[in-house]
């Protein structure tokens, strides 16, 4: 059996990342944090999150 990923809403993910809303619509919008829209309503899977810490931390090392 496959788990559902968990979804995030655009100010769960401010939070997480500390940022702005703005900022994480330009983050989806040029494909760097993946998303879905459900309904109107985007959401952003955990593992979206973890992926773009993890790049952001490669690209500074």
């Amino acid at each position: 059996m496959t788990t559902t990923p968990e979804l995030l809403t655009v100010p769960e993910v401010m939070a997480r990342l500390k940022v702005g809303r703005s900022k994480v619509y330009d983050l989806i919008r040029s494909n760097r944090l993946a998303s879905i829209k459900i309904d109107g309503s985007r959401r952003v899977p955990v593992e979206a999150v973890h992926d773009f810490i993890q790049s952001q931390l490669a690209e500074a090392a």
